[in-house]
């Protein structure tokens, strides 16, 4: 086996500037070469599992025949046209079968190319509804504590700002509201009073539906959602259901949303959306908030407009990924996830700094009670052919939908073994 670095990497590294790192500490990022159904292969040869699934976007596996193909074709015919006063074939026909799949009332489509950007859509949106009906001071978003919703200046304003990543820039940006998810009485008391004195200043609230990804793998009820959506409605607000992180599949049901029996005013889509292969998000207003914009005055029209909105290849790659959830059986192999991810962590329950074992769908998290040395860890997981990347207080697994039961057994396996020898070695 060649162990030596190969000089892309060697001779690019002194140029590039990597996410979450700190660059002057951090050890070299494995170098990848070649990817197949769940496993990364590496430069020198080492086959990795992927626990996490390229942050949760790869849901069918990497290299799918039937996207590659679709992209293929796509790129022969046109890979982009500027989506102002032009439109093409893949991104209608994508916008329609979205709609299908989300239900009555979400009917309006706007494609962007991140997850942050189309919540900072979601949120002009809401803003500009408001405004367009003669309420002006509707400026406010209401999220809620260990939630996560981007990295962008706007985006972060939403964010928990206890979560960690968005510290440097506390006060820089817009003034939201910020409270506890009402997962009981005494929460959802303190929500109903916020309401009650603010609503005439809130555009909309804002939620991840049933799972807060990013901000700790923080799961709830499907209760929650509507509880809220009946507070949106008795206070007159706006809904939001970021489903970034859970839509297509990840929860157990196509979208969250559908497991509490309610449905958002706008709802925003990315991550596995092109299965994990080209860069696209999707906001999706309903019918009420669409109509606040339809009118003669050009002031009231939705300025926005992403260069690369609605790209052609990526929208050829969300179809094929549809067509993949329509003719496999992806929730099927959601819920036989999900009992593997549940026998399998369940003996890190017992592990002393272990605080909780949570799995929801094809999630699987294990929170500790100290936060761990991530670079160590990611160095013995590395180590064991696994690729795994904490965060926080969290080890997680999202794997690919298709991945085989014996692949994730080792995962999980690896996971109780990692921390069994770490608290081995570290009694205290």
């Amino acid at each position: 086996m060649n162990t030596s670095l190969p000089d892309w990497l060697t001779n690019g590294h002194a140029h590039i500037w990597l996410p979450y790192t700190q660059m002057k500490t951090a050890d070299l990022p494995a170098p990848a070469t070649r990817t197949q159904g769940s496993r990364i292969e590496l430069a020198d040869g080492r086959v990795l599992i992927d626990g996490i699934a390229s942050w949760w976007t790869a849901c069918h596996g990497y290299n799918h025949p039937h996207i590659a193909q679709a992209v293929q074709a796509q790129l022969a015919r046109m890979p982009h046209i500027m989506f102002g006063g032009l439109a093409h074939e893949p991104a209608l026909t994508l916008a329609r079968r979205l709609c299908t799949l989300l239900g009555p009332g979400l009917d309006r489509v706007f494609f962007t190319e991140s997850g942050s950007v189309s919540v900072e859509v979601a949120m002009k949106m809401a803003m500009q509804y408001w405004s367009n009906q003669g309420e002006p001071q509707r400026r406010r978003i209401l999220a809620f504590r260990g939630g996560y919703h981007g990295d962008t200046f706007g985006t972060m304003a939403v964010c928990d700002p206890d979560i960690g990543m968005h510290a440097a820039f506390d006060g820089a940006g817009a003034r939201h509201e910020l409270c506890e998810l009402p997962t009981d009485e005494a929460r959802a008391d303190a929500l109903e009073a916020r309401l009650h004195a603010q609503a005439d200043r809130i555009a909309a609230i804002l939620v991840e539906p049933l799972v807060q990804g990013a901000g700790g793998m923080r799961m709830h009820a499907p209760a929650v959602l509507a509880r809220l959506r009946e507070m949106a409605d008795r206070h007159g607000t706006l809904l939001i259901f970021d489903e970034i992180f859970t839509g297509f599949g990840r929860t157990g049901s196509m979208f969250a949303f559908e497991q509490a029996g309610v449905r958002p005013d706008i709802i925003t889509l990315s991550k596995a959306l092109t299965g994990g292969t080209l860069p696209l998000a999707a906001t999706v207003a309903s019918r009420r908030v669409f109509e606040g914009f339809w009118s003669d005055d050009p002031a009231h029209a939705l300025m926005h407009g992403p260069t690369y909105m609605g790209n052609a290849l990526a929208c050829a790659a969300a179809l094929a990924s549809l067509d993949l959830f329509e003719t496999e059986p992806r929730l099927a192999q959601v819920r036989a996830i999900e009992v593997l991810l549940r026998e399998g962590l369940a003996p890190c329950k017992t592990l002393p700094g272990v605080r909780d074992v949570r799995v929801m769908g094809a999630i699987g998290a294990v929170e500790l009670e100290r936060r761990p040395d991530h670079a160590a860890l990611r160095r013995t997981f590395l180590e064991a052919g696994a690729w795994i990347r904490p965060f926080g207080h969290i080890i997680y697994l999202t794997p690919a939908f298709v991945m085989p039961p014996e692949d994730l057994r080792r995962l999980t396996g690896t996971i109780c073994s990692v921390l069994a020898a770490s608290t081995a070695s570290h009694p205290d």
